[in-house]
């Protein structure tokens, strides 16, 4: 029986990683996305293999619709049953007065559009509409679409916000056709990321003002982005876990 696969976008590390091994752990066939860092990409699936399970990395610029609908080509694939839209982007620490037009675009093309392209071709596999056997979505919000992130990186909470509101009317879409989707909203957590937008040390500044006064691990998120994808959430839809530490 085909157990199916589920693609992890942003696979090659932080929230992506820990979620596309766990997935292995748990039977899943996963497929894996990552931009630049094949090596990373390549020990997240040597992990996966090692522990038993099947998985494969495929390099796609998520600012390139034509290379995500070539993700969804790939022969290795087979069924598709679920997918993490995990992939973002942020820039370095900034006010809104201090933004730049390609900023912006930079950032609402990899964190907008290119989640709403790969659930598109998502569905076009797995509603039952379109012939399949129906399956699950889960976007990675952030816990900056509730707090704004004012003077560090209100365009990323701007975008994420978006995909919230992208979460709640695609669950509504397609609730009738065998598909669930849910996202999670991580906050404070320690990533690579962190030092994209300048500060590597963000999480440890901010901890001792986190009512559970730590920062979360990438394991943690992911432990909720599986039962988000399992059977266990079966009557979950258009609903948002947040995992903050409290705030």
């Amino acid at each position: 029986m085909d157990v199916g696969t589920v693609i992890v976008t942003g696979g090659s590390r932080g929230i992506g990683a820990a979620t596309a091994r766990l997935l292995g752990t748990a039977g899943h066939r996963v497929c894996l996305t990552y931009r630049a860092d094949a090596a990373a990409a390549e020990r997240v699936v040597g992990d996966i293999v090692a522990a038993g399970g099947a998985a494969v990395a495929v390099r796609v610029d998520m600012s390139d619709p034509a290379d995500i609908e070539a993700l969804f080509g790939t022969a290795e694939l087979g069924t598709v049953t679920g997918l993490v839209n995990n992939a973002a982007t942020l820039e370095t620490q900034c006010r809104v007065d201090e933004l730049a037009a390609d900023r912006l675009h930079r950032i609402m093309t990899v964190n907008v559009v290119a989640p709403m392209l790969c659930a598109k071709h998502a569905i076009r596999r797995m509603s039952t509409a379109h012939g399949g056997a129906g399956g699950a979505i889960v976007n990675v919000s952030s816990a900056a679409a509730r707090l704004g992130a004012p003077g560090e990186y209100v365009d990323y909470a701007a975008s994420k916000g978006a995909l919230d509101t992208f979460t709640r009317g695609l669950a509504v879409e397609v609730a009738a056709e065998g598909i669930r989707v849910n996202a999670v909203r991580p906050g404070f957590i320690h990533t690579d990321m962190h030092a994209d937008g300048g500060e590597p040390g963000r999480v440890d500044r901010l901890a001792p003002s986190l009512p559970m006064r730590r920062g979360g691990r990438p394991e943690e998120v992911a432990e909720a982005i599986v039962w988000l994808l399992s059977e266990r959430a079966s009557y979950v839809t258009g609903t948002f876990v947040d995992l903050a530490g409290g705030r």
